[in-house]
């Protein structure tokens, strides 16, 4: 009677296992691939940010190598990223009695090139673009640093959806 317990547990487990198929929390399915690189995202916008390109190339990188298992390399990966940095501004959002701003917004904004060698229908090359407010009585400065994170997140988490996750 134990035999046919553990047999039919087995069997339950077997089935449960082959009929989720090729499935992962990230929702990336079959990637058909093994390898990606992000080449060098060059800041082009005609506000040039010191280590904007370097901070977000990185950001990119970091993001696929956490949500998959793809290995990066520099040279011939099966998914290739490229791009620049094509928009770097900070305008006013809001305006007080006086006249003056009361928040300002960063926007950041990145032309991305996906190549997948393995499957070209997947090719894009498409605009992404994410903001950040902040009170118009604080220096961007100031901000700086959780702008960028907050800003590189939903960048790269929107690339990769585009890119690997189809959302």
């Amino acid at each position: 009677m134990k035999k046919i317990k553990i047999i039919i547990a087995t069997l339950i487990v077997a089935i449960t296992i082959t009929s989720c198929g090729i499935y992962n929390f990230t929702g990336t399915g079959d990637l058909n691939a093994k390898t990606y690189q992000v080449n060098f995202f060059q800041n082009t916008a005609p506000i040039i940010e010191p280590g904007l390109d370097r901070d977000f190339t990185l950001a990119l990188q970091d993001l696929i190598l956490n949500q998959t298992s793809l290995d990066l390399v520099r040279a011939n990966g099966d998914l290739v990223y490229e791009g620049e940095i094509v928009e770097y501004r900070v305008s006013p959002m809001s305006a007080t009695a006086n006249n003056t701003a009361a928040q300002n917004r960063l926007t950041i904004g990145v032309q991305v090139r996906f190549t997948h060698t393995n499957r070209p229908e997947d090719d894009f090359d498409q605009r992404f673009s994410f903001f950040y407010d902040y009170p118009a009585t604080t220096q961007l400065i100031n901000v700086q640093d959780a702008a960028y994170q907050e800003i590189f997140e939903r960048l790269t988490q929107d690339i990769f959806n585009a890119s690997l996750a189809k959302w």
